[in-house]
């Protein structure tokens, strides 16, 4: 796995001057027969294709040589197609010849065990050691379609070779080849990586590439697991202020679908809800379906997206209209409102009883008169409100649909807003065809083409408020150990020296005291001098204090603290018999009104630390309404991510109830990613609750779970 953030010039993987297929064969089934087929019979190669095979002094009158070590001149490309015993041999015959690029088509590697592991070690050596970069292995290629070059073994793809603005990157090969096939409803992939187990190069670097591309616009990528954080982190901010899309469909977001994802490609698959906030806030689009990857990147392959589009809804059957207006509203987009000269247009085009304002029903008269129909959509469209169409054909009439396919893709080649056709019907008549052949890349059901052009704003949304400099927190640690260091060679620390550690942050936490016994407990009460106190249990292995009955509320006086002390002790030991028990803390209970919130912060095995924040208590668990940011956070993203969350109309103020202290709020998660970043050894740091007091009054931690690693 790459640890660096240095990304290498593929031009010369993408376009190689010079190729080597190692392993060429004449047997047409073989991997090295397929290769050699799509390069020499399937591709427009003009550089220089050099056949090696060992025991073989041509194939199909083209001449062999029997190792790299022979051929003359620099190669860009070494195309390994041999067995998986011969691999590393032969990638370090490639690396002596000052090879610039090997890609292993070979499987049988880290998929396999730990034999392919140790493999794969010894081919990220070889990469390491010489410069040379590795593609693959346990991979079908790379194809280069809009520069018609095929360097793969598979038989489609003589059939595949729709050239067009996106460009893909996968792990797998199956779902790829796919998104290629989409080419069907009219929308061409130019240059498809497809990395496999991802040795050294991986997914981020073609993100990376592509991002300064110019004959790719959109960016796809399927991910079974990302293998480097910050690699991909800063891809994706490479695409971003290169105006380039991102859309990706994530697998491994159930238990099922993460145990599938790691025997395929053995990748890291991550927490399913980080991986999303990550996507969100790098402005990646993600996707749950290969459908919706096609419509969504098809959609921002057309258009640039502001952010500020409102939708019109163009069609001839009222239900349908009505249909498709309903999706607009529940997918929180808004209808445009046509001005007048709008209007006036529709009303001199269009019968009586047509509907024309938003949505606008035309009734049947525009599949029977090819100006009325391209006249009234050119209205619509031309609507300075109006940011994107969408135009249902929900059955198929034969001519005359093709007739309105016809006026449809003529409104589109006159104007740069997208209009969406979705077309319903299972008969496909020759209107279909006439939206692919048009590039329209027609979407099949009124929701998913609503859901395309949902993500096609909320993109264009998310480029004018964010700044695509923005560096995440895995590439920019705080310097020095700050004001509150956690002190060397603490193996575990407890909640009342977590809360210690907060308050040497200027996190405010009860007055309390830790004790061992029930007369200390009786005195703890004393001092405190509050009128009601908690206690809890004190143990280094228990978590959850309450599920044990290791919690009492409202002491209120010496004596009910010595019971609860003796109570909290037999409860614990009864129900938790194994843990430690070190004593029990007592502190003071906060009256008034407060609003409980949760602060987390955990380390990420991929992208660091995350940042989770929402509405706490026990209410975490029910709710799940919760906000998350990789660190560092600033006073603006940490407020942005109170603003994510439904528990803040609490804080505002909700129905007479008195608002809260945002600010103080704000200056605690910020206090908290300055603590984190400083010492990162903390794995884990979790408040819940933390008590949010009317404003002016700032906030409290009542309860604190602090997790170090001693690796770190």
């Amino acid at each position: 796995m790459s640890t660096t953030l240095n990304f290498s010039n593929l031009s010369h993987l993408v376009l190689p001057r010079s190729i080597a297929l190692v392993g060429a064969s004449e047997r047409p089934q073989s991997v090295g027969g397929r290769t050699l087929d799509n390069l020499i019979t399937h591709s427009s190669f003009e550089g220089r294709l050099h056949l090696v095979n060992p025991v073989r002094p041509e194939i199909h009158g083209r001449a062999c040589v029997r190792s790299v070590s022979e051929i003359d001149g620099e190669l860009d490309l070494a195309l390994i197609a041999v067995k998986a015993d011969n691999v590393v041999s032969v990638l370090q015959e490639c690396a002596d010849k000052r090879v610039k690029f090997a890609m292993v088509l070979t499987s049988g590697f880290s998929e396999t065990g730990d034999e392919g592991r140790q493999a794969e070690a010894q081919m990220l050596a070889i990469a390491r050691a010489s410069g040379m970069r590795i593609y693959g292995p346990n991979c079908p290629g790379l194809n280069n379609i809009n520069a018609r070059l095929g360097m793969t073994f598979s038989p489609a793809y003589q059939f595949d070779q729709k050239p067009g603005p996106i460009g893909l990157a996968t792990q797998g090969g199956g779902m790829g080849r796919t998104i290629i096939q989409a080419m069907e409803r009219g929308i061409g992939t130019g240059l498809w990586f497809s990395a496999g187990n991802e040795v050294d190069l991986e997914v981020s670097d073609f993100i990376h590439y592509m991002a300064t591309a110019d004959d790719i616009k959109v960016i796809v990528t399927t991910l079974e697991g990302v293998r480097n954080g910050p690699r991909f982190l800063e891809a994706c901010q490479h695409a971003a202020r290169n105006g380039k899309p991102v859309v990706a469909m994530k697998i491994g977001k159930s238990e099922y679908g993460v145990k599938a994802a790691q025997s395929h490609t053995a990748a890291i698959s991550g927490s399913a809800e980080v991986n999303s906030a990550v996507f969100r806030e790098l402005g990646v689009i993600e996707v749950d379906e290969v459908s919706e990857l096609i419509d969504t990147a098809a959609l921002l392959a057309r258009g640039k997206p502001t952010g500020k589009e409102k939708v019109a809804v163009f069609c001839y059957s009222g239900g349908t209209a009505a249909l498709a207006a309903d999706k607009v509203g529940t997918a929180g987009l808004k209808l445009a409102e046509f001005e007048e000269a709008t209007l006036a247009k529709l009303r001199a085009q269009l019968p009586d009883y047509a509907a024309i304002s938003n949505p606008v029903d035309t009734t049947a008269v525009v599949l029977t008169d090819a100006e009325i129909g391209y006249a009234s959509l050119k209205a619509v469209v031309d609507d300075p409100e109006v940011g994107a169409v969408i135009y249902p054909i929900p059955f198929d009439y034969g001519e005359v649909t093709t007739t309105a396919a016809k006026s449809a893709a003529r409104v589109q080649k006159e104007t740069n807003k997208p209009v969406v056709m979705v077309w319903m019907s299972d008969k496909l008549g020759q209107g279909y065809p006439t939206l692919v052949n048009n590039g329209m890349v027609p979407v099949r059901s009124v929701g998913s083409a609503v859901d395309a052009v949902r993500r096609y704003v909320e993109y264009g949304a998310w480029k004018a408020r964010h700044d695509a400099g923005w560096i995440p927190g895995a590439l920019s640690a705080v310097e020095g150990s700050g004001p509150g260091a956690l002190p060397q060679g603490l193996k575990s620390i407890r909640e009342h020296e977590a809360k210690a550690f907060l308050n040497t942050w200027n996190i405010r936490v009860p007055r309390s005291r830790f004790v061992t016994d029930r007369e200390a407990a009786a005195r703890a009460f004393d001092e405190i001098g509050a009128a009601s106190v908690a206690m809890k249990i004190v143990s280094p292995t228990i978590t959850h204090k309450s599920d044990v009955g290791g919690v009492r509320l409202g002491i209120q006086s010496a004596q009910a603290a010595m019971e609860a002390h003796d109570h909290i002790l037999a409860a614990v030991r009864q129900a938790a018999p194994t843990h430690a028990l070190d004593g029990v803390l007592v502190e003071e209970m906060l009256t008034g009104p407060f609003v409980e919130v949760v602060i987390g912060v955990h380390r990420d095995p991929v992208f660091g630390h995350v940042c989770t924040v929402g509405l706490g208590g026990i209410s975490i668990e029910l709710f799940k309404d919760v906000s998350r940011r990789l660190l560092p956070l600033t006073p603006e993203r940490a407020r942005d991510m109170l603003e994510e969350t439904r528990c803040v109309r609490l804080l505002k103020g909700f129905r007479g109830k008195p608002a809260m202290d945002l600010d103080a709020l704000v200056d605690t998660l910020v206090a908290i990613s300055d603590m984190v970043m400083r010492n990162p050894q903390i794995d884990e740091i979790e408040i819940n609750p933390l008590a949010v007091m009317p404003q002016g009054a700032g906030v409290m931690a009542l309860d604190a779970v602090l997790n170090i690693s001693l690796e770190a």
